[in-house]
């Protein structure tokens, strides 16, 4: 087995709708916000774990091959070639090699600094929006049980990166090549789905894209090793064949 070398995958994630990934409250304040958002906490700056990043295109992946396993737990097969195995990692003592994917943690632009930062010095908020969310007593008509949500505003861009080792395992790079297409094609579910907690109340719709030479955010591609690829869906021309319309 020999490394032949590295993929890396680069680019931003734009938050279309307020995205929440929850972190800890460090102190107990009255009246202090116990959902907060996830942050350095050397700075405040709110960013996205590799870890929640990684976790969630997995499970979608997941979904899309149908090898989600009955007992929800995440998919581990014996089977070397193993799509989902090799870019995620597994637990099985099958020859493998390391997992393929390195999913780096996505701090903010510094264009999303500075708005943050703007928006604490005039609203006094920490980094985060307060959204206030409650239920409705379906016989009195009437909100109850409000409680603060934290999560990072709309609009708000966060730099990520995506490292992908290729390993030669008797087959020069072939199947881990050929692999790295699903990580594509994972970008564009995530696009699909919601990253984050709340996505079914709204929370979470993301963006993949560059900035272009004008420092512009245009969405709908990334870059691999420098170059230009498109956001798609890529489950037909990887398989060759047709799932959906």
């Amino acid at each position: 087995m020999n490394l032949k070398g590295y993929k890396v995958i680069s680019g931003i994630i734009g938050c279309v709708t307020g995205l929440r990934i929850g972190g800890t409250s460090n102190t107990i304040e009255i009246g202090g916000l116990d959902n907060p958002v996830i942050k350095n906490p050397i700075d405040d700056w709110p960013y996205i774990p590799g870890s929640s990043f990684k976790g969630k295109m997995r499970s979608l992946l997941e979904w899309d091959l149908g090898v989600v396993s009955p007992n929800g737990d995440p998919h581990t097969c014996k089977d070397a070639k193993c799509v989902i195995c090799r870019i995620f990692g597994n637990s099985e003592e099958v020859e493998k090699g390391p997992t393929r994917g390195i999913f780096r943690d996505a701090f903010l632009s510094e264009r999303s600094k500075k708005d943050l930062q703007s928006m604490r010095e005039t609203k006094g908020l920490v980094y985060a929006e307060i959204k206030y969310e409650n239920r409705i007593n379906r016989l009195k008509g009437k909100a109850e049980h409000p409680r603060p949500m934290e999560r990072v505003p709309a609009g708000t861009e966060f730099s990520f990166e995506i490292d992908y080792r290729v390993f030669d395992i008797n087959d020069n790079g072939n199947v881990d090549n050929q692999n790295f297409q699903w990580l594509l094609h994972g970008l564009w579910l995530l696009e699909q789905d919601a990253l984050g907690s709340s996505g079914s109340r709204g929370y979470g719709q993301i963006k993949f894209g560059s900035y272009d030479k004008d420092n512009k955010f245009v969405p709908g591609r990334v870059l691999v090793d420098k170059h230009e690829e498109p956001i798609k869906d890529r489950y037909n021309e990887i398989t060759g064949q047709t799932k959906r319309q």
